[in-house]
């Protein structure tokens, strides 16, 4: 997650829409921002014809709101949707939030995350969850201003490249 912006700008200065398929190069420029702001770029590998693919192609794996300021993209909501099955219910999944440097701190993060909010309960969703690296105390204040808390009782688990093969051939034939 990116740096927090909490001032908000007259809604005038900016525009929140849905991504289209035309916007993935942008896409692909944003999140290789994130991954060098978050200081994981050696792991983002992910390109434009990917995002295209799994954002436009025949089963969309999850969904971008772009931000512009003068007809220019600025920052991004990259997210999908869960389910929970103790609520009973849809939720939303925040997995990249990013608004270039030099346009934060002017309520473009917080109108990011607004618009979520506001298609989370226009579907039906019970929440809205995300991650935030543990050294970013702008985004965790930020967060927490806008009243989210941490799950603290909870720990992410991931598997992924070889663990991952290894553990899908160890799946029973259908």
């Amino acid at each position: 997650m990116s740096q927090p912006d909490p001032s908000p700008l007259p809604k005038a200065s900016f525009t929140i829409r849905p991504a289209v398929p035309g916007d993935t190069t942008t896409i692909a420029n944003l999140i290789r921002e994130l991954a060098i702001y978050e200081k994981l770029d050696q792991f983002a590998k992910a390109t434009a014809a990917d995002f295209h693919r799994n954002l436009f192609g025949p089963r969309p794996f999850a969904e971008v709101l772009i931000a512009e300021v003068g007809g220019q993209p600025v920052g991004l909501a990259l997210f999908f949707h869960t389910f929970s099955t103790f609520r009973g219910q849809p939720g939303i999944y925040l997995e990249d939030l990013f608004v270039q440097p030099e346009h934060r701190g002017k309520g473009i993060g917080k109108a990011l995350l607004g618009s979520l909010a506001k298609l989370a309960r226009e579907r039906g969703c019970g929440r809205l969850e995300w991650a935030v690296l543990d050294w970013n105390e702008p985004a965790i204040g930020f967060y927490k201003s806008l009243g989210a808390g941490p799950l603290d009782e909870w720990i992410t688990y991931r598997i992924a490249d070889e663990a991952l093969d290894r553990l899908a051939n160890e799946a029973p034939e259908a």
